[in-house]
């Protein structure tokens, strides 16, 4: 007589007794997405990177992983600091004309006899008094970050235009600087790399990046707990447009050429969709550094696979938009879904 106490799915012929696993293996991988805010577009990255390379073999060839790196690497530095501006509850429009301004000033000061050290502090000091200048008005004045940045982002273009006249230059370094500072595709990738690491450090185990966030969750009662919200915002303003001057830098050396024209609004809109996609909040009070590194990516493998596809430029940034209301619209519920405990 069969056994009556024998459990259902026992019997090794059960399809429970493989669904089961199955199931439970699903559930943890869809925690981890829940809970990992990086973790959704990373599966995204290998998604599209699986993709391009079943379409074209060259996709994933060593020359056109460079061109990646390329597209992602000064990129993911300036997202980098707009994210530590945007957790806080600001927004910085200029980054990308401090991008074009700081090569410039590193070259004068080169070709004035500065040596190449002396010179980059000075140039990305520069950058620094621009934050200072964005982080200033937006907190003593009480002008919006949107108006103020959105002022020095003109103000920075005709200086930059109006000091090189509108003609490029090559930077002048020694080629052991050059290459130390982007010269070669991976010293851009180690300096992306350190940067995001270091800076999703500070933001959630430093009380500067806690105070951070506060600040850009609850700025009243961050205020009333006695943190200085007007220092960590005007603080945060100079390290995004210190990280913008940066990767200025970086792409000087890597292309061999500064151009007055380069960066702009171009490449900021980049840095802060790569933020948005990568999952920071537009909000303020939530944010991530590795997504954004990891949103840089997403994005450089879509250009750069529709590029080998043949592929319109406006196809490019209608995907670009869709992409940024969809995960704007998702990181928003799954952010009160965490603030729910997860269910």
């Amino acid at each position: 007589m069969q056994d009556v106490t024998k459990r259902a799915g026992a019997d090794p012929a059960d399809p429970r007794r493989v669904d089961a696993p199955r199931s439970t293996l699903l559930r943890r991988v869809g925690d981890v997405v829940l809970r990992w805010r990086e973790a959704s577009i990373l599966l995204a990255c290998v998604l599209l990177a699986i993709y391009f390379q079943s379409t074209n073999s060259a996709f994933l060839s060593l020359s056109n992983i460079q061109n990646l790196i390329d597209f992602t690497a000064t990129t993911a530095i300036i997202a980098a600091g707009e994210v530590m501006v945007l957790v806080c509850g600001e927004l910085d429009l200029s980054v990308g004309m401090v991008y074009a301004l700081v090569p410039f000033i590193l070259h004068f000061l080169a070709a004035n006899g500065a040596p190449s050290g002396v010179a980059i502090v000075l140039a990305l000091a520069a950058a620094g008094l621009v934050g200072l200048a964005n982080g200033a008005i937006t907190t003593f004045l009480s002008v919006p970050a949107f108006v103020t940045t959105l002022g020095t982002m003109f103000l920075i273009n005709g200086l930059t235009l109006t000091i090189s006249g509108g003609f490029p230059v090559e930077p002048q370094a020694s080629a052991a600087f050059a290459t130390a500072f982007g010269g070669v595709a991976w010293t851009r990738l180690a300096w992306a790399l350190a940067i995001a690491i270091v800076l999703q450090w500070v933001l959630n185990r430093t009380r500067f990046g806690l105070h951070t966030i506060a600040t850009g969750g609850n700025l009243t009662a961050a205020a009333e707990v006695g943190i200085k919200v007007n220092s960590i915002k005007i603080r945060n303003f100079v390290l995004c447009s210190m990280l913008g001057g940066f990767a200025g830098i970086i792409d000087a050396f890597r292309i061999g050429s500064i151009d007055p024209l380069a960066g702009g609004s171009q490449i900021m809109f980049m840095a802060i969709a790569s933020a948005v996609i990568g999952g920071t909040l537009l909000t303020g009070g939530s944010g991530t550094i590795i997504g954004a590194l990891i949103g840089a990516l997403a994005l450089a493998i879509l250009q750069d696979g529709f590029t080998l596809s043949g592929v319109s430029a406006f196809t490019f940034d209608m995907i670009l938009g869709a992409a940024i209301l969809v995960t704007m619209a998702v990181n928003v519920r799954l952010t009160m879904w965490r603030e729910r405990g997860g269910g």
